[in-house]
């Protein structure tokens, strides 16, 4: 189907060269059955009227009439009364045979990919009166390139909310908005990399590809370091001699285990007795269930600690907002960096974002959201406890997925595997870990974007495998 171009007459490029001797209808002639010829022009594609392209062109109508006449006796173009001049339908040679697509994947009973929230409750009508609001009010000069750091308006709205829900120390002047957290990191990297840094750590397990990818493409060399059941590995940390380390404080992905009060201290220790910065992901820090609000890092030591958060989990990734917390001695080069990167992220969303958190619809969404996880994830305690009741659970307490452990011996890469083939999507833990190691043998299973119905069918039809029965 050719594009149905709207508004009385659609452009088109042609040129006409006064100088050449040519005749200028023959000139015209060529062009029109060229772009018909090699499919630059559509079967049944709408031509400009002739006086469009007459006065587009610089030619009287009458020569362009004449033209298009030509071409319809040649069967190029077709003409009916009160309708435009379109590509007539056998213009063109047959099309090459199009490649056998690829058969589709089987819609699955249920999907456990983790990092994704429920894509369906997102607050589509509050995010468009955001939008509609943030346009009417938005200064003109709101148009231009602006600020790199991004909207004064969200950065401001961003620092008291960080400051109110997370403890943190959150400065306007130096927040940076960026286009998600892998802008941010890749950012950050690159800074680091500037100061000196010639290694970035990072917890194991983890996320090893986002974090080798953003390292290497900066210059470093990524070093795992073991996580615990206090948080990452302090110790192991020191002996690496990086001077940079990502950590997922509030809700370690994915062992879903907090920082321990006195890791946190001997971590920012590290950090000044190293001269050294922490990266801070605060990813979903808004869900938690059964235990007290823990506070984010950057908070405690402002000067060391590098917070990236984003609505990614919150609200949904197609946003692509995020931010960072810098230290006042990086502000400066990571808005450099990011005016070369991209001249900053799209204003009208920024605005809009500062709207719906400020008007409390943020909030509203939130508290909405932490019953539904809720629900869901008492379904997938309900579910295995029923259908698989060998396999234990961990990480519960905040966010949207938890670690299934599965009994010794249980071979991972059979279980995701066969699971595909009765249309349940099921996750490793071994493409968390730095070794890809797939013992012990866990599953992350995310259950933000799983009705709880589904929860319960997609486990009852995997039981089997899960508990060990096959």
């Amino acid at each position: 189907m050719p594009v149905q171009w709207a508004g009385l007459s659609p452009e088109l490029l042609l040129t006409v060269d006064r100088s050449s001797g040519e005749q200028l209808r023959v000139q015209l002639e060529r062009q029109l059955r060229d772009a018909i010829r090699t499919g630059r022009l559509r079967e049944d594609e709408r031509l400009p009227s002739s006086r469009g392209l007459a006065r587009t062109l610089g030619l009287s109508r009458g020569l362009v009439q004449d033209c298009y006449a030509q071409l319809q006796a040649e069967g190029y173009l077709v003409t009916r009364v009160g309708s435009a001049t379109r590509v007539a339908p056998c213009a063109q040679p047959p099309a090459p045979p199009a490649p056998t697509p690829d058969p589709e994947p089987p819609r699955l009973i249920a999907d456990f990919r983790h990092g994704v929230p429920d894509l369906a409750s997102f607050p589509r009508a509050d995010w468009l009166w955001a939008i509609r609001e943030a346009a009417r009010r938005m200064p003109t000069a709101d148009l231009d390139y602006g600020d790199p750091r991004g909207s004064q308006a969200l950065r401001t709205v961003l620092a008291a909310y960080l400051r109110r829900v997370r403890a943190a120390a959150a400065d306007p002047g130096h927040t940076l908005v960026c286009s998600g957290y892998a802008q941010g990191l890749g950012l950050t990297l690159q800074v680091l990399a500037r100061t000196g840094v010639r290694a970035v750590a990072y917890e194991d397990p983890g996320s090893p590809a986002t974090v080798t990818a953003c390292a290497r493409a900066a210059g470093l060399t990524p070093v795992p370091v073991p996580v615990d059941a206090h948080g990452i590995d302090v110790r192991a940390l020191d002996a690496t001699g990086a001077r940079a380390v990502i950590v997922t404080p509030a809700h370690q992905w994915p062992t879903g285990v907090v920082l321990a009060p006195e890791r946190r201290q001997a971590l920012l220790a590290w950090a000044r007795r190293r001269d050294a910065y922490v990266i801070e992901d605060d990813y979903d820090a808004e869900f938690r269930y059964d235990r007290e609000p823990v506070g984010a890092l950057q908070g405690l030591a402002t000067d060391r600690v590098i917070s990236i958060g984003t609505v990614s989990k919150s609200l949904a990734p197609a946003l692509r907002i995020g931010w960072l917390l810098c230290p006042p001695a990086l502000s400066a080069p990571l808005t450099e960096l990011k005016h070369i990167a991209d001249r900053g992220t799209p204003t009208l969303d920024q605005l809009a974002l500062a709207l719906l958190i400020e008007s409390g619809r943020y909030d509203r969404h939130l508290r909405r959201m932490r019953a539904t996880y809720t629900a869901r994830r008492t379904a997938l305690v309900a579910a295995l406890a029923t259908h698989a009741p060998r396999v234990r659970l961990t990480g519960l307490a905040a966010g949207f997925h938890a670690v299934a452990h599965l009994p010794d011996g249980t071979g991972e890469g059979r279980v995701l595997t066969e699971s595909l083939s009765r249309r349940v999507g099921l996750y490793g833990m071994s493409a968390c870990r730095a070794s890809r190691a797939p013992d012990p043998p866990q599953l992350v299973l995310g259950f933000g974007d799983v009705p709880e119905r589904a929860i319960t069918e997609g486990i009852a039809t995997v039981a089997d495998l899960l508990d060990g029965r096959r």
